[in-house]
């Protein structure tokens, strides 16, 4: 008699439940982008030594990187104009990004800007000096593994409607 019990109607459960964005129940499938091939799974714009970033983007494979990489590295070599030579794009693991920044390249005479950046095809754009040729990363280097579960979610709406009707 005294205790505070929260629940609400059941009707309004099983509303959230049915539009909840992250599940499908008439399918079972999920709503967002396709399932990735490994946990973390993600893209990065990839191409070997292309003229120009725009035939890099353009012609890059639509693959998933391959587990052990975590960031999307670009090497962009520019003639003493600043015109591209060549755009350089791939998965990369930590150690591949170590150095970035840029350099010149004596025996060419180009300017050579590396990049690596965190995120699904976070490479779009190419490194053209020491301002853009960054190691960018959007999470620490050491996560917590924390997310929404939609699992957990549909889970607890369940517990909680159950325990409301009894």
């Amino acid at each position: 008699e005294g205790a505070f019990r929260f629940c609400a109607p059941v009707p309004d459960l099983s509303l959230l439940l049915l539009l909840h964005p992250a599940v499908d129940l008439a399918s079972g499938s999920s709503r967002g982008p396709s399932p990735t091939p490994h946990p973390g799974g993600f893209k990065c714009f990839t191409c070997e030594d292309a003229p120009d970033n725009y035939q890099c983007n353009r012609w890059a494979p639509d693959v998933f990187c391959p587990k052990g990489t975590m960031y999307c590295y670009t090497r962009h070599m520019m003639d003493d104009n600043g015109g591209s030579v060549s755009v350089t794009k791939r998965c990369a693991t930590l150690e591949n990004c170590q150095l970035t920044g840029c350099v010149n390249v004596t025996h060419t005479g180009y300017q050579m800007c590396t990049s690596c950046c965190e995120g699904n095809i976070c490479n779009i754009m190419v490194p053209r000096n020491d301002s853009s040729a960054v190691f960018s990363s959007t999470s620490p280097l050491v996560s917590s593994g924390r997310g929404l579960n939609p699992a957990g979610l549909i889970f607890f709406i369940i517990v909680v409607a159950w325990t409301c009707l009894h």
